[in-house]
């Protein structure tokens, strides 16, 4: 227990010493090696800039309504322009998408000529010298329904040769041909064409939901933006008004002590607060060329356009009327309007293309064809014809009617080869079934498909979480309406009861009961009452605004009519 003791004496003795032999933190006026700054800085001019904004002249004044802000907004703003031009790329592509169903010609024509040796017995020359002109012709026409294709060909050669053993030299050879295949199972319902026109169909109603839904949210920034710049503008004016009052209640300060009633240095004091004042209207100012600015951004077409040199002015009366709809009207209305809803519906319908044609790429593919062809044969004989073998015409005794035979035959050779076309002298009929089936299952099919039946079930989850929002917007809209307008009323009591305070304790003043720093206090007062009752006025406007936006009523509100040009 000693031990313990000792060893904890030992410790803290050691602790203490170590505090001892710290250098203290020097206090800031002992602080070394630091330079002052400006120590000697004071600003003798008095003079004051002129009330101007960069690039505008304010001589020149535009009138602005808000319906003229909002119509040069979805006249010019880029983003509406972009929307149009998605809206007009998915028109191609279902025009593209539907070209796959326009009839296809297709052929091919040439010559050659070609020299072989001689392989065969019946033939005494070396070579054989062969030359071809080819023409041939091929016509696809699926069809839009049922996965049907029907397609039809003619082809056409012509042959020379000079192989004793040809009976033929030209030799003309024709065909005519029709065939179709029609799927049973797979592609018969629908295919991957169909779905491709399906989806770009539902892609430009996507497109105009979201020409739509970029339009409100347009209109509504430009209201909000037109009345920050009226705010801006008004403050601007309530800043000017302070600065004439306090110049005035200067002017007054300077009688009094003409009279005797005030001190000289008192008017310092109102010196001052005229110097604050007018540095408030240089802020305002600024304020007001920020606010121009970006509604300007959002109404002009480009950088160069005129607007952005003259002064714009909001002729708009603030009193806007305060909507009187309940929550369950609000959000009823909004479940009803909200573009985003009908964007997930049209989701929705693009993911039931989806599902429809993979659930048709899970059955067999077995298709029927068909197909008919006529052919002829024409020509001229051959006059190096020498066969080698015995024919009739030169057997030994001669065969007469076999001969006959032969020549008739020839005859029916020779000739125009279209007669054996038209004449169906040479048909040929095909019935039958194609099939192109995996083993075990099309895996990729069925996966596709399940994928399909979970996206349809995200985009259920999605357009809950979506009214779900809606709904949270509604509320905040509502409310912020009702807080706004309660602040409303509550600057415009204290901006009158500032204006009796203020007017109250110049008439103190006046009769020695009171002192010049009160009166400016309440004239500061009265000056921040009447910017706060503008404010409050203004962000009563925006909020209604904004629950026009979160009802989707906002095109509505200000008859405008979303359409895209055509």
């Amino acid at each position: 227990m000693f031990r313990f003791f000792t060893i904890a004496a030992l410790t803290m003795f050691a602790f203490a010493a170590g505090l001892h032999a710290q250098t203290p933190t020097p206090s800031p006026e002992n602080v070394q090696g630091v330079p002052e700054i400006a120590p000697n800085y004071r600003s003798d001019e008095r003079g004051l800039p002129e009330l101007t904004r960069v690039g505008v002249d304010v001589a020149q004044q535009k009138a602005l309504t808000l319906n003229d802000a909002i119509t040069l907004a979805l006249e010019n703003n880029r983003d509406i322009e972009v929307t149009r031009k998605t809206a007009t790329i998915a028109e191609f592509d279902l025009r593209a998408a539907r070209g796959f169903y326009q009839p296809r010609l297709s052929g091919q024509a040439y010559y050659d000529r070609t020299t072989l040796p001689n392989v065969s017995i019946f033939s005494s020359n070396q070579t054989t010298t062969t030359g071809t002109l080819l023409g041939n012709t091929t016509l696809n026409a699926p069809l839009p329904n049922y996965g049907t294709v029907l397609s039809g060909g003619f082809n056409n050669n012509r042959v020379t040769t000079d192989n004793p053993i040809s009976i033929l030299s030209p030799q003309l050879n024709s065909s005519l041909s029709f065939s179709v295949t029609q799927p049973l199972f797979r592609g018969r319902r629908i295919d991957q064409q169909r779905r491709t026109i399906e989806i770009a169909k539902k892609n430009i109603e996507l497109t105009e939901t979201q020409f739509r839904q970029r339009t409100i949210e347009t209109v509504a920034t430009v209201e909000k933006a037109y009345w920050d710049l009226t705010y801006a503008l008004r403050n601007l004016q309530v800043q000017r008004d302070a600065v004439r009052d306090a110049k005035r209640q200067l002017e007054h300060n300077r009688r009094l002590v003409n009279e005797g009633q005030l001190a000289p240095i008192d008017i310092v004091a109102s010196e001052t607060q005229v110097a604050n004042f007018e540095q408030a209207v240089y802020d305002a100012l600024n304020t007001v060329n920020l606010a121009e600015n970006v509604l300007k951004n959002l109404v002009s077409p480009n950088r160069t356009n005129e607007i952005w040199n003259v002064a714009i002015m909001p002729v708009e009366p603030v009193e806007v009327a305060i909507p009187t709809s309940t929550l369950s009207e609000a959000v009823e209305l909004a479940i009803d309007n909200r573009p985003e809803l009908e964007l997930n519906k049209k989701q929705k319908d693009i993911n039931a293309v989806e599902r429809k044609f993979y659930r048709d790429q899970k059955r067999p593919q077995i298709d029927l064809i068909a197909s008919y062809s006529s052919s002829g044969i024409g020509g001229s004989s051959n006059p190096n014809f020498n066969p080698t073998f015995p024919t009739p015409c030169n057997a030994v005794p001669p065969n007469p009617q076999g001969c006959a035979q032969q020549q008739a035959n020839l005859a029916l050779l020779t000739g125009n080869p279209f007669s054996g076309i038209f004449a169906n002298r040479y048909p040929t009929y095909r019935v039958g079934v194609q099939f192109n089936l995996p083993l075990f299952g099309d895996k990729t099919a069925k996966a596709q498909y399940g994928k399909s039946l979970v996206e349809a079930e995200r985009l259920d989850v999605q357009r809950e979480q979506i009214e779900q929002g809606i709904q949270v917007e509604v509320r905040n809209a509502l409310q912020s309406i009702r807080t706004a307008e309660a602040r409303l009323r509550a600057a415009a009591i204290a901006r009158e009861n500032s204006v009796k305070q203020y007017e109250s304790e110049q008439r103190k003043l006046d009769e020695g009961q009171s002192d010049v720093y009160r009166v400016l206090e309440r004239q500061t007062a009265l000056t921040v009452a009447r910017s706060n009752e503008l404010r409050a006025r203004i962000e009563l406007n925006k909020a209604i605004a904004e629950l026009e936006r979160a009802t989707g009523d906002t095109l509505k509100a200000n008859n405008i009519e979303a359409k895209l040009k055509r």
